[in-house]
């Protein structure tokens, strides 16, 4: 943008724009971003996940990785979804105690230590396995044959694996269009079967000791270490089996991270979080993006001095009280 701007003689560097964005996040965008995330505990279950960035300025040596966290409403509230990105230098387990201090419900996730740590500290908190990520060991594992091992792929232990995790999808998405309570029950009778032969059959190969180090031994390790986590869809109906929506909320903001590399400044990350988090709830909830964000800053300034924000309940994405240019599929429009 600024070396178009400057083929037309108009001169403003990528700092001033980047500054304009942070001014603009911080002064009106964190508003409706503070207030999503009190929506956000509303909801019974979340998911959440995290991916590395580089920030350089952050007082840390060069090329330090630092993290955005994404937190999601679940996969089930397709009326109402909420995506918020946090920034934060670290991976501790610190950073969604915090985030996640006055929710109480069910929080899909990966295996990763930091949400067990909450797990055991916080009662209030089930955390839910992910079947894709124990179903993705076994999948890497095929992958890694040579060619001439593919013919007897199918006695693996790799492949017996897929196959036993393949049908219990296959019952758990026939359940997709019942309401919670009825997803249950029904999960009980035919899908729970299936869950707990998965894990006496995967126990049996773990003790034998027969297979090698590799993505299949990860791939039975891991299961076994996650059973608990991993049977937590099955009593509850709003639960999802994975956290695929999470990875692909995170997907704009990889595909954009492999174009800009790295973020600037701290300032820089925490404003591109509030960002990221407006336009991806946007765009969830059907939105138009841009018609959106022109809709919302166009009321944040004009309501900046107010000390009651009753008001941004009319800016929420799901709000019948937005203009119908919001959900407009152009971002020009006849005059």
């Amino acid at each position: 943008m600024s070396q178009e701007f400057l083929r037309n003689d108009i001169h403003i560097s990528k700092q001033v724009m980047a500054n304009w964005m942070i001014q603009c996040a911080d002064r009106y965008l964190g508003i409706l971003y503070d207030y999503l995330h009190k929506e956000l505990y509303r909801f019974h279950v979340l998911q959440a996940d995290e991916t590395p960035v580089v920030v350089s300025k952050d007082g840390r040596s060069a090329n330090s990785k630092s993290y955005m966290w994404i937190y999601r409403t679940g996969k089930i509230y397709k009326d109402t979804p909420i995506i918020l990105y946090e920034y934060q230098r670290t991976r501790k387990a610190d950073h969604p105690r915090e985030f996640l201090k006055d929710f109480s419900g069910v929080v899909v996730c990966d295996g990763y230590s930091a949400y067990r740590k909450l797990d055991r500290e916080n009662p209030d908190i089930i955390f839910a396995g992910c079947w894709t990520h124990a179903r993705r060991y076994f999948s890497d594992a095929l992958k890694a044959l040579p060619k001439a091992a593919q013919k007897t792929a199918k006695d693996t232990v790799a492949y017996e694996a897929l196959k036993r995790i393949g049908a219990i999808y296959h019952l758990d998405n026939q359940l997709s269009d019942l309401e919670p309570d009825d997803r249950k029950k029904q999960r009980q009778i035919t899908v729970k079967p299936l869950v707990e032969a998965f894990f006496a059959w995967v126990k049996e190969v773990g003790a034998s000791n027969r297979l090698p180090k590799g993505k299949t031994l990860e791939g039975i390790n891991y299961c076994i270490n996650q059973e608990e986590a991993l049977k937590v869809f099955l009593n509850d109906g709003e639960v999802p089996l994975d956290n695929n929506v999470t990875e692909g909320a995170l997907r704009s903001f990889c595909l954009h991270k492999h174009a800009w590399k790295l973020i600037d400044s701290i300032d820089g990350a925490k404003s591109s979080a509030i960002i990221y988090s407006i336009t991806e709830t946007a765009k969830a909830n059907n939105l138009n993006p841009f018609r959106y964000l022109d809709h919302v800053l166009t009321v944040l300034k004009d309501h900046q001095d107010d000390t009651d924000y009753s008001f941004i309940e009319k800016l929420l994405p799901w709000s019948g009280q937005l203009p119908e240019i919001c959900r407009s599929k152009s971002k020009t429009t006849n005059v």
